[in-house]
């Protein structure tokens, strides 16, 4: 039989011009003709479909596929992470004037700069506005304090002054007019005994006697009221003056102890803002490189740029060590029970590879959330060698080694099917793929450790679902039996498709 590959218009063509020249025969000729090409035709199709049948059967049951022989050699376990170097000692540039502040100048990142450079430059003139009304209420309160120095000093003085001065002066005035009234007195009471004498003689008058005597009676009682006045000063009036005057020293003190406090704020607050507008240009500690911190994730640009505002304490700039590098990247949490301080690591730069160490492992998780996919990880620093030509922000591929195996049978990933009854695979025999039940160890993602279930040279199916119809059959039983707990619950030394894999495992027959 053959085939037309003509398109319709040239095969009709062609076949007016055979008809117009093939000589008339007889028709019941040609019909037979046509009924046994029929006839062979679907006597052919038949075959056909027969030996396409017999041959796909042929071939699913023991005809070729993808297979590996398995073999004894090393297994390396390991996690791969991407990162950027960073320095482990940064000298943090920071911004030390309060409030919020502009930034007017900015040193490229990535310079080179020596000692006392200047990196940042803030806007001034709010501080210098500042500065200005400080110093105005600086000197008001200074003035305020020298006039209440000055009160406190008048009031000191005041108590001496009275104590030693008015107090004595009149006590003094007191006790020399008690000494007069006493004069006076002891005069009075000699005239009267003389006039009661001379009166007793006749020489002078009843009424006569009678005065002298009101005289001495007067006499007394002026005696009596100096001595009440010089009483009263000693026990009131000058404890009641001397109490009136500490009180005024007492409150000058007070007020002058306020207005030295506030002149010392004003005071304070002026040379702080002082010191603040040198700290507006901010210069180079040391000499070395320098860069901007990194922007958060949702960022388009870092913090420090010309035009932005910053607050006291943000770090501006970064002038890091180049000779302590290190990586920090972030482990997932199914296997951060096998990361431990010290484990080998190979850092993969652009134009070099390096062999770095696990420095630290964090106890606490990153925080998750729609930012990383609210995938939890786990801080990982990665040590680098002090080596020339590291720079921070340079793209790396970190690789832990977790663990090393020394001449193990291995199996690939691919091959191993894991079911409700344990993990399995076909071996290729002379008569068919033959099923084998594994006990599997530690893997790498593309082979497994195999414990028992194979020796070498065995030569295994590799996708068997795909070639072995028991496999898909074994994939389909449902799961009898309750599955292992999540990796993190059952153990960190244990992979969760091994901690399932022994659980399905308990019972299992080939």
């Amino acid at each position: 039989m053959s085939t037309d590959v003509f398109p319709k218009t040239r095969r009709r063509r062609k076949t007016q011009q055979v008809q117009q020249n093939r000589p008339e025969h007889d028709p019941s000729h040609g019909v037979s003709w046509k009924l046994i090409l029929l006839a062979m035709g679907v006597v052919a199709v038949l075959a056909s479909a027969v030996a396409i049948i017999k041959g796909a059967s042929s071939k699913r049951e023991i005809g070729p596929r993808l297979t590996h022989t398995i073999k004894r050699g090393d297994l390396l376990v390991t996690v791969i992470e991407q990162g950027t170097l960073e320095s482990a000692d940064n000298t943090e540039i920071k911004c030390k004037v309060r409030g919020q502040n502009t930034v007017i100048w900015v040193i490229e990142g990535g310079t080179k700069v020596k000692a006392g450079d200047v990196l940042v430059k803030l806007d001034t003139l709010a501080i210098e506005e500042a500065i200005n009304e400080r110093t105005k209420y600086a000197h008001w309160s200074q003035s305020a304090a020298d006039r209440s120095n000055a009160d406190v000093t008048i009031s000191t003085l005041a108590i001496d002054q009275y104590l030693d001065g008015q107090y004595r002066a009149q006590l003094m005035t007191l006790e020399k007019d008690l000494a007069i009234a006493e004069s006076t007195l002891r005069k009075a009471q000699d005239i009267f005994s003389h006039a009661r004498m001379v009166a007793d003689r006749g020489f002078v008058t009843k009424l006569e006697v009678e005065r002298k005597e009101f005289e001495v009676t007067r006499a007394k009682l002026n005696v009596g009221v100096k001595e009440t006045e010089i009483d009263i000063l000693s026990r009131f009036t000058m404890k009641i003056e001397l109490e009136t005057l500490k009180g005024n020293l007492n409150a000058d003190t007070a007020r002058h102890e306020a207005n030295k406090e506030r002149a010392f704020a004003d005071a304070h607050r002026r040379d702080r803002a002082l010191i603040e507008l040198e700290q507006c240009v901010m210069r180079a500690e040391r000499d070395g490189l320098v860069i901007y911190p990194s922007a958060a994730a949702w960022k388009q640009a870092p913090d420090i740029e010309e035009g932005a505002s910053v607050h006291k304490d943000q770090v501006l700039l970064l002038m890091p060590d180049l000779s302590n590098m290190q990586i920090k990247v972030g482990i997932h949490e199914s296997i951060i029970g096998r990361i431990k301080p010290g484990l080998p690591t190979v850092v993969t730069l652009p134009d070099r590879a390096l062999d770095a160490q696990v420095s630290s492992v964090a106890s606490v998780t990153s925080p998750a959330g729609w930012w990383t996919g609210n995938v939890v990880k786990y801080d990982t620093v990665i040590q680098l060698p002090s080596v020339a030509g590291l720079k921070p922000g340079m793209s790396a591929e970190i690789e832990v080694i977790i663990a090393t195996h020394k001449d193990v049978l291995t199996i690939p990933v691919a091959a191993v099917l894991e079911t409700a009854e344990g993990d399995f695979c076909w071996v290729k025999t002379a008569v068919g793929a033959e099923r084998r039940a594994l006990h599997l160890g530690d893997t790498n993602d593309v082979f497994i450790v195999v414990e028992a279930g194979l020796e070498a040279g065995d030569e295994v199916v590799l996708n068997p679902l795909a070639y072995v119809g028991e496999a898909q059959t074994k994939a389909l039983k449902p799961h009898k039996a309750k599955r292992a707990e999540p990796y993190s619950k059952a153990g960190a030394d244990k992979r969760p498709a091994d901690i399932s894999s022994e659980d399905g495992k308990k019972g299992a027959t080939p």
